[in-house]
C-alpha cells in the first residue's frame, strides 16, 4: 500500500551520507534522485518495493518535523532493529527509545525509535 514516504531537510549535504550509511546496515541505497533543486532522493531495497524519500520541501520553506509524525521501517530480524537503531546513533541522530520488546508479549512487537538529523522520527521493528 505504501510507495514512499518523504521527509524534508535542510541541509542535504549532511542528510544524504547520513541515510547512505543507515540504510546500507539493512541493504537499502539509493535508487533515484530528481535532478531538480530539490534533489529528491529515493532509498529504498530494490525498485517497486517501499521507499523513504528525502529532499528539499517542495515550497522552498524550511523543513520542519512534524509533531506526531514517524516513519516504521520492517526489519527482518530484531537484530537488524539493533542495528540501523545503532547506526542511527552512531551517525549524530538522537534516541527516542532504545531496542526492546514494547506492548503486551503476546503482541510480540520489539522495536527502537531514533531521529534523523534534522528532526524526522523513526521506529525500526520487528513483529513476532
Amino acid at each position: 500500500m505504501i510507495g514512499y514516504a518523504t521527509l524534508g531537510s535542510n541541509d542535504l549535504d549532511k542528510a544524504l551520507p547520513f541515510y547512505d550509511a543507515l540504510f546500507a546496515v539493512v541493504g537499502g541505497k539509493r535508487l533515484m534522485q530528481m535532478p531538480d533543486e530539490r534533489q529528491l532522493t529515493f532509498y529504498g531495497n530494490a525498485p517497486k518495493t517501499p521507499m523513504v524519500a528525502i529532499g528539499k520541501p517542495y515550497d522552498g520553506g524550511t523543513a520542519t518535523a512534524g509533531n506526531g509524525t514517524m516513519i516504521s521501517l520492517a526489519m527482518e530480524t530484531r537484530e537488524q532493529v539493533d542495528a540501523l537503531y545503532a547506526k542511527a546513533v552512531e551517525l549524530g541522530g538522537a534516541d527516542e527509545g532504545a531496542p526492546g520488546p514494547r506492548g503486551p508479549e503476546a503482541m510480540g512487537f520489539y522495536g527502537g525509535y531514533f531521529r534523523d538529523l534534522d528532526g524526522n522520527k523513526f521506529c525500526a521493528f520487528k513483529m513476532g
